[in-house]
Parts: C-alpha cells; structure tokens; sequence
C-alpha cells in the first residue's frame, strides 16, 4: 500500500510539472483577443471575433493531447507500480497541471494590459492576456487521460480473457466442435462397417 501511495504521488507531482510547458505552448498557440479604449472602458475591438472561443479550444486541444500521454503512460507503469495509486496520482496531477497551465498563460501579458488601461487614451488598441471562457476545459486533462487509461486496462482484461480460453483448449465459438465430433464428443467412425447392415448380417 506504502508503495501504490508513494507511486500515485510521484505521478501527481511530475504531472504538476508539466503545467508549466503546457501553459506556454497555450500563450504561443491561442490568438489573444484585441480591445479598444473607450471612454476609459475596454470595448471588443471586433464584436464578431473568434478569438475568445479559440483560446478555450486551444486549451482543451494541448490538455488533451497531454491527457491522451499521461494514460498511456500510467498504463504502461502500472503493471510494476499498481493500478489504483497510479490513476489517482495521475487524476489529480492532471488537474492541477491543468490550473498551473491556465493561471501561467493568463498571467502572460497580465500587467502590460492593466497599464494599457490605465494610461490609454481613447481610440487604443490593447491586447488582453489569454482567459478561459468555460472552466469546464479544465477537465480536459484528468478525463482524457483516465478514459484512456481505462480503455487501454479494458483492452488488455479482454486479451487476457480470450488466452485463456484459447489456452483452455476453447475456442470461444459454439457449435458441436470438429467434424469428427458430435454433440462436443468423439464420433467413432468403426462403430459400422462401411456398405453394410448389421440387422441382416446377424440374419
């Protein structure tokens, strides 16, 4: 138990970590969405811009992917490490990898746009540092990364399952067996002779 605990949260922590890059490549992939002052106020430059819709969706595009590594990788680790120490670690790791990449890349450009609107003259175009939208692509990450984990552990229960059967001598089909067999047993074919009637033989 010591050693599934202490494995669930080495794999906790190294997740954590991960944040960070991940954070970064967010700021260098998402478009950052362009305000103008107005009026001491920072009105949409484009009403009809994307760009606040895209940077939720780059989001959820790089936690994701991470996510899709991260169960793999506990996967492949839990045969020596234990199942149920390295889900967990890697559930909350990928959670808090998560909340460490949103905070950085929010923190981006943070204070260049507080001073844009504090001294900005009307008429100015400022750019806002990246923000989340819908707090729901948070949960990109630990989900993504336990549906594959659980997929992967499914995969291999039903491997095992099917060789053992094989091993066990079935075949995993019904029917009455090989062509020399009836009913699942062994047919004798020199119960008769070929070409005769035993009732008139006797005769």
């Amino acid at each position: 138990m010591a050693s599934r605990i202490r494995a669930g949260v080495l794999a906790a922590l190294a997740i954590t970590v991960l944040g960070v890059p991940i954070g970064l490549l967010w700021v260098a992939l998402a478009p950052r969405t362009t305000y103008q002052m107005a009026g001491g106020k920072a009105l949409l430059a484009d009403p009809e811009t994307q760009t606040l819709i895209a940077a939720d969706g780059w989001f959820a595009v790089v936690t994701a992917a991470m996510g899709l590594l991260c169960g793999v990788a506990a996967y492949v680790l839990a045969g020596r490490l234990g199942e149920l120490g390295l889900l967990v670690g890697t559930a909350v790791g990928a959670v808090a990898a998560a909340v460490v990449a949103w905070r950085l890349g929010h923190f981006f450009g943070l204070g260049a746009y507080h001073h844009a609107l504090r001294a900005g003259a009307d008429g100015t175009l400022v750019r806002a540092p990246l923000a989340l939208h819908a707090l729901g692509v948070v949960l990109a990450w630990p989900l993504t990364a336990a549906v594959v984990f659980g997929l992967l552990e499914a995969l291999d229960v039903a491997g095992r399952e099917k060789r053992r059967r094989l091993a066990a001598g079935d075949p995993g089909r019904g029917g009455a067996g090989q062509p020399y067999q009836v009913g699942g047993g062994q047919f004798d074919l020199e119960a008769t002779p070929t070409g005769r009637d035993v009732d008139r033989r006797e005769s």
